[in-house]
């Protein structure tokens, strides 16, 4: 963005151009943000992931597997497109978490969340349908009984996305995974923070993106059928 240069197509191959031109603009030399790279190796793990997830149904019948493995690639596409946003803008555009839901719920009768089937047309059942608003209510609590104070509107409506895209057991352990991490990583950043330059500049009332976390925990609970709690 400083130099206004057209890029060529072999500074556009994804984290193998950031390594070779070592961080930097190849026409003015500009540190190249690291969240690029970083965006790119964790979308490649993301689709090498979903392969390993989906490769039995790869022997059973190829039609099932593109669709299935097309449609959780974009969702986790577009579900880290959001998390990567809402880290540098510190806020979940309302049309990106409206793409989402809409999706999401529109799998629910294409995808069984339960046991995974492929492809498999039904019609869900009435818990199924009440997934994504009973993931999303505590989130919507929290935002209006602290009027923004301990989360944002926009999580709560990421979360009725995830909850329809998991089902309900997977979508409660992905978010206590979540709350989890993110309690993690924020007592991490107060404490060496303070180690750092003696004061801090991060303390227990800032702010952290939650949508990173909320994204970890959706990956590991869909990749590894996580059901934290007897659900």
């Amino acid at each position: 963005m400083s130099c206004r240069n057209q890029l060529s197509w072999y500074d556009l191959i994804p984290f193998f151009s950031f390594i070779a031109l070592r961080g930097r603009c190849r026409n003015c030399q500009t540190r190249i943000a690291i969240s690029y790279p970083l965006v790119e190796l964790l979308a490649g793990l993301i689709f090498v992931a979903l392969f390993l997830k989906f490769q039995d149904i790869l022997f059973i019948s190829v039609f099932q597997f593109i669709i299935s493995y097309v449609y959780y690639a974009f969702m986790f596409s577009l579900l880290l497109v959001i998390a990567a946003y809402d880290s540098r803008h510190k806020i979940i555009p309302d049309a990106l978490s409206f793409i989402f839901g809409v999706l999401a719920f529109a799998g629910l009768f294409f995808f069984k969340n339960n046991i995974f089937l492929g492809f498999y047309p039904y019609f869900p059942t009435s818990l199924e349908l009440l997934s994504g608003i009973l993931i999303a209510l505590p989130f919507a609590l929290f935002w209006l009984v602290s009027q923004g104070r301990w989360m944002g509107l926009g999580d709560a409506k990421l979360a009725l996305g995830l909850g329809w895209l998991l089902g309900l057991p997977l979508a409660i352990s992905a978010v206590v995974l979540s709350f989890w991490t993110g309690a993690t990583a924020g007592l991490g950043l107060i404490i060496f923070s303070k180690i750092y330059d003696g004061h801090g500049i991060y303390g227990m009332k800032s702010e952290i993106p939650f949508a990173f976390y909320l994204f970890l925990g959706t990956l590991f609970a869909f990749i590894f059928n996580l059901r934290l709690l007897p659900v």
